[in-house]
C-alpha cells in the first residue's frame, strides 16, 4: 500500500511493514487475534482472522476503524482467509474450501461466489496439494491469479459476469 509492503503473522500478533524494493524494515504493529489475510482499498487495510468479521484498519497506527460481518443471506461466512481488493469489492478465499466469496465492503453482503474445485483436478497426480489459499489480481488484464498450499501450479482465470 503506497510505498510499503505489509506482512501479517498468523499467531505472533505482529504486522511488519517493509520497504518493498529492499525489504528494509520500516516499523511493526501489534494486534489481537490471528492474522489470516490482508488487502487494502487504497486508503485503509482490510484484515481477516479466520472468523466472519473483516477489520478495516488505519495503516498509520494499525487501529481498527470498523468491523464488518460477512453474511451470505442471513448466515455468517466463517473462515475468511486470503483477501484481495478488486474493483471496489473484497474477494476472500474461504479456508478449507475451493470457494472465493465476493463481498460488498459497504455492508458485508456476499454478492457472488467463485467455485474453483475444477482447478484441483487439473493439478495431476501425485501431488501434495492442499487448500486453495492464494489470490492476486492482475490489474492490466483483469484476471485473477490463484494457487494453494503445495499446489505445483498457479492458475490465471478470467472472471465474467453471469
Amino acid at each position: 500500500m503506497g510505498n510499503e509492503m505489509w506482512v501479517l503473522t498468523w499467531k505472533e500478533n505482529t504486522a511488519y511493514v517493509f520497504e518493498p524494493d529492499t525489504f528494509k524494515p520500516i516499523r511493526t504493529h501489534t494486534y489481537q487475534g490471528e492474522g489470516w489475510g490482508l488487502t487494502n482499498d487504497g486508503k485503509q487495510l482490510i484484515m481477516s482472522d479466520g472468523s466472519s468479521t473483516l477489520r478495516f484498519i488505519n495503516p498509520k497506527d494499525f487501529t481498527t476503524v470498523k468491523n464488518l460481518e460477512v453474511l451470505d443471506g442471513k448466515s455468517p461466512v466463517t473462515n475468511l482467509n486470503e483477501l484481495e481488493w478488486i474493483d471496489g469489492q473484497i474477494f476472500a478465499n474461504i479456508y478449507q474450501t475451493d470457494k472465493i466469496a465476493r463481498i460488498s465492503p459497504q455492508d458485508g453482503r456476499v454478492t457472488g461466489w467463485l467455485d474453483l474445485a475444477g482447478l484441483r483436478r487439473q493439478l495431476g497426480q501425485p501431488n501434495r496439494a492442499e487448500v486453495l489459499n492464494g489470490i492476486a489480481y492482475e490489474k492490466s488484464t483483469g484476471h485473477l491469479l490463484v494457487t494453494g498450499k503445495y499446489w505445483p501450479r498457479m492458475f490465471e482465470i478470467k472472471v465474467t459476469k453471469k
